[in-house]
């Protein structure tokens, strides 16, 4: 069940209707923690965001392997629906075939870019014939604690993002690295907004992830942060994944 609760609003722009999730939160800035609600309208999963073009090609060729056709562009952008948000401590997934990915998150609220931690989880078996109708299948698990981005643009490439999966009765790190390896918070903003500065306000995204040490694969629980280690400190998050039949 998500820790939130969704509505409906009309989009003056768009003229549609579409789905908008409050959860509640810490926000850590510059005058100290607050306890609030972030209001959810727009997702984004933004894909492939490596800085550097090896690492982009390596995590390429791991899809592959799972017959993931190559994007059409590096970074490219998946919207998916803002439901698909959640602070849930248990996720449901069709089939053995999903896995998560830790990815840092940007959040615009109350005018303010904030910086959070989240699992772009994935059905790997969907991903092999339409990356953009997999990235809507699965829920995607975020930690309710944010940091205020401008206290860390100063270090912000020493930040570092991890993932542990249990595996054969242990706790193994599943992927680690830097964030300094991925597009910044400014850089992936402008790009997706074609030159803008800011996101719309209420607005959540998912800026990317590196490889699966020893490739991907499914579990049944994953847990992932963000640590930074100039201020010591960590965002963590972590969810449990029970497995619905698949039928036909």
């Amino acid at each position: 069940m998500h820790n939130a609760r969704t509505r409906q609003f009309h989009s003056p722009t768009k003229g549609k209707s579409v789905s908008t999730i409050k959860i509640k939160a810490m926000f850590h800035g510059a005058s100290g923690t607050t306890q609030g609600e972030a209001t959810i309208a727009h997702a984004i999963i933004a894909g492939w965001t490596g800085r550097d073009p090896a690492a982009v090609q390596k995590h390429i060729k791991e899809l592959q392997l799972l017959g993931v056709k190559p994007p059409a562009t590096t970074p490219i952008f998946y919207r998916v629906s803002a439901s698909r948000i959640t602070t849930a401590e248990t996720i449901e997934a069709t089939g053995t075939a999903s896995s998560g990915e830790v990815e840092y998150v940007l959040l615009q609220s109350g005018g303010k870019l904030w910086v959070g931690v989240g699992s772009d989880h994935t059905d790997r078996e969907v991903e092999a014939y339409g990356v953009t109708v997999s990235k809507q299948m699965c829920d995607k698990p975020i930690a309710s604690a944010f940091w205020l981005y401008d206290q860390v643009a100063p270090h912000w490439d020493k930040l570092m993002l991890r993932s542990h999966i249990p595996e054969k009765g242990s706790r193994v790190l599943y992927q680690e690295g830097a964030v300094g390896g991925m597009l910044t918070p400014m850089d992936l903003i402008g790009r997706y907004t074609n030159g803008g500065k800011a996101l719309a306000e209420n607005s959540l995204m998912f800026c990317g992830t590196f490889a699966a040490k020893g490739g991907i694969r499914a579990a049944d629980r994953f847990d992932y942060e963000l640590e930074d280690p100039v201020l010591g400190r960590k965002l963590t998050g972590g969810y449990a994944i029970t497995t619905l039949p698949v039928l036909g």
